[in-house]
């Protein structure tokens, strides 16, 4: 069996927990769940600054991002309705894009708060699933771009000997898909703490919960401008 094998046949079994999970969720822990994988991919998709020929407004990715992290409510969800419109009048929408590794990343991050955009409107488990199953792919894929480069990663003895540490709970995982999931539990269990109704910024755990998913996404950030340099 290859490790690609091994570790599609480990995030399919972290899918069937992931939506045993989101089932025991009230639709507001939902959102929140959402809200933080989407935080995960914010540094990647700003940081490393869309191409300008897409014509996307930095902005408005911001208050994207925001309003997603806020709590509940018409009006929040109305300002966010009204940034995606803003966002869906960009040139991107309308032009064919043959995306490289970091463009084919961002890409998907933008597509992840459209998403969000439709868990306002229906009932969020699908839509919640759906951005979940992103991140954990493009982690996955990143993995393997990185495991088949014929240049060592800056940080690859670290990344190694964090796997190492996690031992048998990384088996059949690289380093970026292990980071993922681990911040995925820590954030399941945070949630526990938070009011059902409010805001990740309400708080201070929803705030701690925010900094783990930032500091994932500027390690991903990272590894794709190490990717973008040598010539993946």
């Amino acid at each position: 069996m290859t490790e690609r094998t091994e570790n599609n046949r480990a995030e399919g079994r972290r899918g069937v927990v992931q939506s045993e999970q989101l089932s025991g969720l009230t639709p507001a822990e939902q959102r929140q769940v959402a809200a933080l994988v989407l935080r995960q991919w914010r540094a990647p998709l700003i940081a490393c600054e869309p191409d300008e020929v897409w014509g996307i407004d930095r902005s408005v990715l911001e208050s994207l991002f925001r309003l997603a992290a806020e709590a509940p409510g018409e009006q929040r969800d109305q300002a966010y309705r009204q940034a995606l419109a803003v966002l869906r009048t960009a040139p991107l929408f309308t032009s064919e894009v043959d995306p490289d590794t970091v463009q084919l990343v961002q890409l998907e991050t933008i597509g992840n708060l459209l998403t969000f955009g439709g868990l306002l409107e229906d009932p969020p488990t699908d839509k919640v699933d759906l951005i979940i199953e992103s991140s954990a792919g493009l982690a996955s894929y990143l993995d393997g771009l990185v495991e088949d480069s014929y240049h060592s990663h800056p940080s690859e003895h670290a990344h190694r000997q964090y796997l190492a540490d996690l031992g048998y709970e990384a088996h059949g995982l690289g380093y970026l898909a292990a980071r993922r999931s681990a911040v995925e539990s820590a954030c399941h269990r945070g949630l526990r703490s938070l009011p059902d109704r409010a805001g990740l910024l309400d708080s201070s755990t929803g705030r701690e919960l925010l900094g783990l998913c930032e500091d994932f996404g500027a390690e991903v950030a990272t590894t794709l401008q190490w990717i973008r340099t040598t010539g993946r």
